[in-house]
């Protein structure tokens, strides 16, 4: 069947198909719910050293705790479906091995990518056939379920309502917008976190030392293992890949030491001086806010490429544009919010590497659009005189006037509603007397800030009675 993988744990049938490797195939090296003949030497280092259990799954800590529903699942055997949402390489596939293996299940991937409804069906009624022979359960593991139309998730439902399967869902998209309502209703939505580089570290130490893996035949300098950690991006799959040929490139030159430029070589990425947690990280962001500041779109797609390319994390560099675009556009051009939000929500619905395409175009934006700083000129002067003290009672005319006894008390009186009055605005006085006449707001003559200002000299000298 296109598109369908299958494999019965012991006691159940051979695999029907050979399952692919870690990205979007089955299970890892060895033992119940794995995949046949995976545990092989030319196997990929990122199968071979697939976590078995738990103890072995790297990161996800919040789902991994004591009376954790992923914990209560493996260990307490308890039928339930699971919904996974997490970027690349963050152990969406794994989880569904470890859910097969450690349950006793067989274990069947259905391909989001080449499937139909015709195959969903068929391995639900293969898992039903086999729950009532044998009593085994099964775990349907689809990846990225997203892909699905609304007809094949639909299809999955039978099986989900009736425990038939244990379907396990995996997606890089929001399932909110991707996942129809009935099926995110009748599955447990586990979040999974990106890896950290320490967790990335973690794993690239455990393939080298263990016997699955590299054992012990190479070991690796600082500066190369900080490169690996760089070019996954939080993603082990990536991570494992990189290290195979790297560590495949130092011993066809004869050596037991993978260094920088073994691993440049291997992975044909140049190595991007940059620390997230150093200097670096502090002067290329800096460099890139004042870069679009000044105006220069090339200076500043120059530090965003390095901020990329060094695995930055893209919510970081999207929250600094949201923050830049008012700071340093603002009204002059009252597109670049919207810009910027929208980069910032793209991150986090496409992922990288795609949405490094939505925060270039926000650069460019930013960097070509009119600017002016009146916005947080406004905001720092009103606070100052806020932090001064200068904070006195509110207008009486513009208090709450509907709660009983308030106009005894002179609430609301003489209040002029401003769509009676002409052009929409009403002479009368808004701040209280301490700040009457201040003038925080003061815009620019850039830009759409321009027509603004005349607007806004009118309106105020209006407002005010002037």
């Amino acid at each position: 069947m296109d598109g369908l993988f299958e494999y019965d744990a012991p006691g159940g049938a051979a695999p029907t198909v050979q399952q692919s490797a870690w990205a979007g195939g089955g299970p890892g090296a060895s033992g119940a719910g794995t995949l046949a003949g995976n545990s092989h030497s030319s196997a990929p280092l990122a199968v071979r050293m697939r976590p078995q259990t738990l103890e072995e799954l790297v990161g996800q800590q919040h789902l991994l705790a004591p009376g954790a529903p992923l914990r209560r699942l493996v260990e307490g055997d308890q039928p339930m479906s699971l919904l996974l949402w997490g970027p690349p390489g963050t152990g969406k596939t794994t989880i569904a091995s470890i859910v097969s293996g450690q349950t006793n299940r067989a274990f069947v991937e259905v391909s989001a990518v080449s499937a139909g409804v015709k195959e969903v069906r068929a391995a639900i009624d293969t898992a039903r056939n086999r729950l009532t022979r044998t009593g085994q359960e099964t775990v349907l593991f689809v990846d990225e379920v997203h892909r699905f139309s609304k007809a094949q998730q639909d299809a999955l439902l039978p099986g989900v309502e009736n425990r038939w399967v244990t379907l396990v869902a995996a997606t890089t998209e929001n399932p909110f917008f991707s996942v129809i309502s009935p099926l995110l209703s009748r599955s447990l939505l586990l979040t999974l976190e990106p890896l950290t580089d320490d967790d990335v570290r973690g794993v690239i130490d455990r393939a080298l030392a263990d016997e699955r893996g590299l054992g012990d035949r190479l070991e690796i300098e600082t500066d190369a293992m900080d490169h690996l950690v760089r070019l996954a991006g939080g993603d082990a799959r990536r991570s494992l890949t990189y290290l195979e040929a790297a560590a495949g490139a130092a011993e066809s030159e004869g050596g037991t030491t993978i260094d920088l430029a073994v691993t440049e070589r291997a992975v044909d990425r140049a190595a991007v001086r940059y620390d997230r947690q150093g200097d670096q990280h502090y002067d290329v962001t800096s460099a890139f806010i004042k870069s679009i500041r000044g105006s220069d779109a090339d200076a500043a797609m120059h530090y965003l490429a390095r901020m990329v390319e060094a695995g930055e994390d893209p919510r970081f560099i999207a929250r600094r544009l949201v923050v830049l675009a008012s700071e340093d556009v603002g009204l002059a051009d009252p597109t670049a919010m919207p810009v910027a939000v929208a980069a910032a929500q793209a991150v986090q619905l496409i992922g990288m590497p795609e949405a490094r395409l939505n925060l270039a175009q926000a650069v460019l934006h930013l960097a070509l659009a009119p600017k002016s700083n009146a916005v947080i000129k406004a905001m720092d002067a009103a606070s100052a005189d806020v932090r001064a003290g200068k904070i006195g009672p509110v207008p009486a005319h513009l208090r709450d006037a509907h709660y009983g006894g308030s106009k005894k008390l002179g609430h609301g009186k003489g209040y002029q509603y401003s769509h009676d009055a002409p052009f929409g605005i009403a002479e009368q006085q808004y701040a209280p007397d301490v700040v009457a006449d201040a003038t925080y707001y003061q815009p620019t003559n850039l830009g759409a800030e321009a027509s603004l200002r005349e607007r806004w000299e009118r309106v105020r000298r209006r407002v005010r009675g002037r």
